[in-house]
């Protein structure tokens, strides 16, 4: 968990960045009530991907939880980021930098949009400018999006990016229905695509 012989949780970097129409943020105590809100109204569409959304969290759960990501991110261990319209301050969806290997410099972007946005290429906009963040920020040599092979909206959004699709892992993890899945591998690594 060291890049350069530096501990991680040393590196210094902003915990803000703006895309076109969001502003992209680590986690803040008091996000809790606009996450849930937004859990709450996807739900039906984060269910069939997301093992955390099979029942709706109360308020005190889901700020519990932005607050553990929030420690999360001061220690570099995960990268939780809210995504915010501009335009009217609202919380339209969350992403971040996950599964972090700071010695190799890899991080896999993690996204989900609240259902009265989708459509509106929030997601695609937001990966973009999280990219450029890894890249000029992190020193990322290694980014992936991995997904549910079933889930076409999530491999849209990889496609879109520019992210190569460097295969299937068959039959590789359990889905929330119990049944195993097949997960696509998308990645964008320093030298061939940036």
């Amino acid at each position: 968990m060291e890049t350069s012989g530096v501990d991680p949780i040393l590196r210094s970097f902003p915990e803000s960045f703006e895309s076109g129409r969001l502003l992209i943020r680590a986690p803040l105590w008091g996000d809790g009530a606009a996450v849930n809100e937004a859990v709450k109204e996807s739900i039906e569409q984060l269910r069939p991907w997301m093992p955390w959304a099979q029942t709706v969290p109360t308020v005190e759960q889901t700020e519990a939880n932005v607050r553990h990501a929030r420690l999360q991110f001061l220690e570099r261990r995960d990268l939780r980021l809210h995504l915010i319209l501009k335009e009217t301050g609202q919380l339209v969806g969350c992403s971040g930098l996950h599964r972090i290997d700071w010695r190799a410099r890899r991080f896999e972007i993690g996204y989900w949009v609240r259902t009265s946005f989708r459509g509106q290429g929030l997601i695609t906009e937001a990966v973009e400018a999280i990219v450029k963040f890894a890249v000029q920020e992190l020193e990322a040599n290694r980014i992936e999006i991995r997904c549910d092979a079933r889930n076409t909206r999530s491999a849209r959004v990889a496609e879109r990016s520019g992210f190569t699709l460097e295969g299937v892992l068959r039959r590789d993890e359990r889905a929330v229905d119990g049944t195993l899945r097949d997960t696509m591998v998308f990645s964008k690594v320093r030298g061939a695509e940036y």
